[in-house]
């Protein structure tokens, strides 16, 4: 009988223990669904980052980078154009309007061939809410290629 008593005992604890486990996941995937990007009422324009750091790159190393956006709004987003601050740096906008809640990517490609630092700039111009244009930034070092050893020339021989 203490068994059978035992028994149900522990078979109560465990069941009360997986609620409580169940109870802790829903919270905490809860609190993830809350951390998401706010909705916008019309078209919304959401970066997961504004800057991109290039770092220091090689001479002529490959300039291309993406920024990535969300539609974060109930209405499709537009991007009407994308302009760069100088001839150097090369951007491209996603073709047709993009979903809400839908990922889309804005390409850039920089000069590689100018050496030095650099910090420019790519105006993203849509139909956003409260945000018609926004200001992207990239920079970064490009390194000068390194000096090349002059060519040895035999020394002349005597005859």
């Amino acid at each position: 009988m203490k068994k059978i008593i035992l028994l149900a005992a522990l078979t109560v604890f465990g069941v009360a223990t997986t609620n409580a486990q169940t109870a802790k996941k829903s919270t905490k995937t809860e609190t993830t669904k809350k951390a998401e990007t706010p909705k916008v009422e019309g078209a919304g324009m959401v970066f997961e980052n504004e800057t991109i750091d290039y770092g220091t790159i090689a001479h002529n190393a490959d300039g291309k980078r993406e920024f990535v956006l969300v539609n974060n709004g109930n209405k499709p987003l537009i991007i009407s154009n994308t302009q760069g601050s100088c001839g150097c740096t090369v951007p491209t906008k996603p073709e047709g309007p993009i979903a809400p809640g839908a990922k889309a990517v804005i390409g850039v490609k920089y000069a590689t061939d100018r050496v030095g630092a650099f910090t420019k700039t790519v105006t993203v111009t849509s139909n956003a809410e409260g945000m018609p244009s926004k200001v992207l930034t990239i920079k970064g070092t490009v390194l000068a290629d390194p000096a090349t050893p002059a060519a040895e020339t035999p020394a002349p021989t005597k005859s």
